[in-house]
């Protein structure tokens, strides 16, 4: 499986976790902020900033109607309009521009979801180096079609998708182009439960389609996302707030500056400790091996003195054979005199 590029980074097996920081609607409704936004995430180590390209016109339309309204009783979004909430979250399109500036300023990388080909176009004029299709809309065909033909990096979330879902998403965009393809385990509940995350569910995305994964993680904390790395994942994707004191549509699940400058440095260890799948020890355990037992003489002996369990000990540290040729020696003649606390070596056994 060949790694991909965006930008300067590569993705893949042999390279540390690409971290995505998604701003989404925590600017606030402000230009300012969302400025401030971009230049704390890049200070966390972040690899990658993403917004989102929508207006509410290009998602919903303003209705009141029962089916517009979220009626989830667990959602924080709970009893507004589709139109409402996505007026509050959207980034207007004339921030992108200065965001997109400012990002690669910071030299992070800037990316962007489309949710429909007129925003796909637009992100085509800030020259994108990616597109990321988001869970809701694995289903459009036209749009992944739109994006794939770019033949720009694609990743794709999976949250509430069904295999004959994510099968059609993927066959769309191979068949438009689309070579550099990462599929991101997801759950679409706004903050989800860690129960259900299923990460293993990845490595059954990584075989079925031979493609690179990771995690759109919108559980509380870190603990879901650096536990994914174990299973694979090259990507993984948190939303961002800088301070949680500024309340806006997705402070609630996002990670703080802190929070997030700790995913980004535990995730790199957790990659780290993954090694390889050798079964060699390791440089730095050379002093603790040898320290483990060995076989020592214990007792003074003489030329022709036989080995016994009283003169010969299993001891530390390991200078001495192996443990497990103890019985080799018991019964036999010492070829010359040792001294207490010799290792036992080989040439110590007379050969009559």
């Amino acid at each position: 499986m060949k790694d991909i590029s965006i930008g300067n980074n590569l993705i893949g097996i042999t390279h540390k976790p690409y971290i995505i920081a998604e701003l989404s609607g925590n600017h606030g409704g402000s230009l300012d902020r969302a400025i401030e936004l971009i230049k704390s995430a890049a200070s966390t180590g972040a690899d990658a900033i993403k917004f989102q390209t929508y207006t509410p016109d290009t998602i919903t339309i303003d209705s009141d109607r029962e089916e517009f309204l979220i009626s989830d009783a667990s959602s924080i979004w709970h009893g507004r309009t589709l139109y409402d909430l996505y007026e509050e979250a959207h980034t207007p399109w004339e921030w992108h521009k200065p965001m997109f500036e400012c990002a690669r300023s910071l030299g992070v990388e800037v990316f962007s979801s489309p949710f429909d080909i007129s925003s796909v176009d637009f992100l085509e004029d800030l020259n994108v180096s990616a597109y990321k299709i988001a869970s809701l809309e694995l289903s459009d065909t036209q749009l992944i079609k739109k994006v794939a033909q770019t033949g720009k990096p694609l990743i794709m979330s999976t949250g509430g998708a069904k295999l004959a879902d994510i099968e059609n998403a993927m066959k769309v965009a191979r068949t438009n182009g689309a070579e550099d393809i990462i599929l991101l385990k997801c759950t679409s509940a706004y903050p989800a439960l860690p129960e259900d995350a299923n990460l293993k569910s990845m490595v059954t995305l990584k075989e079925l389609f031979g493609c690179h994964v990771g995690l759109s993680d919108h559980t509380l904390g870190t603990a879901v996302s650096l536990a994914s790395i174990a299973l694979g994942a090259s990507v993984i994707e948190k939303h961002f707030i800088d301070d949680k004191s500024y309340e806006t549509v997705d402070s609630q699940f996002s990670l703080d500056y802190a929070e997030f400058k700790f995913l980004v440095e535990q995730a790199n260890i957790a990659w780290k400790s993954l090694g390889s799948a050798s079964l060699q020890s390791s440089e730095s355990e050379a002093t603790s091996v040898s320290h483990r037992r060995s076989i020592y003489v214990v007792e003074e002996m003489f030329e022709g003195e036989d080995f016994t369990y009283k003169n010969l000990k299993s001891i530390r540290p390991g200078n001495g054979l192996e443990v497990k040729y103890l019985e080799d020696f018991i019964g036999k003649k010492s070829r010359h005199s040792i001294t207490k606390g010799t290792p036992l070596k080989w040439t110590d056994l007379s050969e009559s």
